[in-house]
């Protein structure tokens, strides 16, 4: 998605980092590039809210669930590999054995 518009940050870039910027895992100094962006760019702003209104939802109709511990290692596990550069393989995490899902 592009409005068309040049801008410092590109829509691009903004799109592929809209979830580090909505859970704040991103330095100030980005931060602060995306919002002059959505300052400028009513595409990205509308994409922002929404996504925005789709974590709430989930976050208020989920958000107390518990997640079981082995899935929870599992997924830790993994990230673990990946943090480490090593190749993970491609099966479902939530069943043991499973073959891996087909794109």
């Amino acid at each position: 998605m592009s409005c068309g518009e040049p801008h410092e940050t590109d829509c691009s870039e903004v799109l592929d980092h809209l979830y580090e910027f909505l859970d704040h895992e991103m330095p100030d100094s980005d931060c602060t590039k995306f919002e002059v962006h959505f300052e400028e760019c009513s595409p990205c702003l509308e994409k922002y809210g929404l996504e925005q209104a789709v974590k709430k939802l989930v976050k208020r109709c989920c958000g107390s669930d518990e997640v079981p511990t082995d899935l929870r290692a599992k997924v830790m596990g993994r990230i673990e590999l990946i943090r480490s550069g090593h190749a993970v393989p491609e099966q479902d995490l939530t069943a043991p054995g499973a073959p891996a899902p087909q794109e």
